[in-house]
């Protein structure tokens, strides 16, 4: 068994200054979102990599998520994949008040993210309705505007996908974050076709992993199959798109991360295609997709950039504009966090709030 690891004393403060990290809880952290293996141990694996006990991973991990640092390392599905609808949602809603527009819009289980912005558009958030919604994403959007009582609602749903990897880099600085990579294709959207085993296992496997050796050992014990078997199914969605990666995510504040900057760009169409494939290659950006355009809103590439401060980020933008030449862009920073989870697929809680809503 490892030795206990020691640390300096950390103020205890739930909603999110940082928490002083040494160089192994960094280069941990960097594993733990790209390198958790579908393996019979995965910890094991991420030990290896290290170049640490076993023990000191799992010792370190738990350490993290009781400190607030790691929120969860859970099983990351893609919701189109998985057929159901989604887009991201802007809207317009009393500035005095956005707390009240935002407790009803969180109410629903599929709205996974929802942030404050500094624009008039003020409400930002993130909706996913099932394959079967008798509302679907329009009559949800129509309850929530009644509910709300919101100026304007508008639906920026995703035309292309050129980035999804929500990794925070926690060992290298600003220069690495505004670094370019090789271009990216976009991403395919359309949805898999899945078995009743494929969705027994998605039920079976979401949500939060223990901190144990045999961490696929409970969904085994749930669907009563090796777990050979769950791995071999985690691995099959995983080929077929409809499983990202089994990954810790983060408190972003709490590990250090105290900004995020939406990058909204105003690219003429016959760029979108290849400048998106840029963008999306630049390690400080997690997000990068192309959404519609109106008549007062030009930005047709949305690029999400986090970062230590609002400086880091507006380096990686205007890394980004220096590298693509796009001038006529704007910068959306969060105020506020209203709510991030992870979604959970296939429950009953969607038809549930669809039937108190009037499906």
């Amino acid at each position: 068994m490892a030795q206990p690891i020691a640390r300096a004393k950390v103020r205890s403060r739930r909603d999110g200054s940082a928490v002083p990290l040494d160089e192994t809880d960094k280069k941990l952290l960097n594993l733990m979102q790209g390198s958790f293996a579908l393996c019979e141990k995965p910890f094991a694996h991420v030990a290896g990599l290290a170049d640490l006990s076993e023990d000191e991973v799992m010792e370190r991990v738990q350490y993290l998520l009781d400190k607030r640092i790691i929120r969860e390392v859970t099983p990351i599905f893609d919701t189109r994949a998985l057929g159901y609808s989604s887009m991201l949602v802007a809207a317009k809603v009393d500035a005095a008040n956005p707390h009240r527009a935002a407790q009803f819009i969180n109410s629903h289980p599929g709205v996974t993210h929802n942030y404050l912005r500094n624009h008039e558009f003020n409400l930002w958030f993130t909706l996913a309705v099932e394959p079967d919604s008798k509302l679907g994403l329009d009559g949800t959007l129509d309850v929530m505007a009644a509910r709300t009582g919101a100026e304007s609602i508008r639906q920026l749903p995703t035309l292309k996908l050129f980035k999804i990897r929500m990794d925070l880099e926690m060992e290298a600085g600003t220069d690495a974050l505004k670094t370019a990579g090789e271009a990216v294709e976009p991403l395919e959207l359309d949805p898999i076709e899945l078995s009743t085993e494929d969705i027994e296992t998605i039920k079976a496997t979401q949500g939060k992993m223990e901190v144990r050796s045999d961490a696929y050992t409970p969904a085994a014990e749930k669907l009563g199959v090796p777990v050979s078997e769950v791995l071999a199914r985690l691995a099959s969605l995983q080929e077929r798109g409809g499983l990202r990666r089994v990954a810790a995510i983060l408190y972003h504040r709490r590990a250090g991360f105290s900004a995020n900057g939406m990058g909204v760009w105003a690219v003429p169409d016959d760029q979108i295609l290849d400048l998106g494939r840029q963008m999306a290659a630049f390690r400080g950006i997690s997000h990068c997709y192309q959404r519609p355009t109106y008549a007062d809103w030009p930005y047709s590439v949305f690029t999400m950039a986090h970062g230590r401060s609002k400086e880091e980020c507006d380096a990686v933008l205007d890394a980004i504009a220096d590298s693509c030449g796009i001038q006529e862009r704007a910068t959306l920073y969060s105020s506020t966090e209203f709510k991030k989870i992870r979604m959970l697929y296939f429950t009953d809680d969607f038809k549930q709030w669809e039937a108190e809503h009037g499906a």
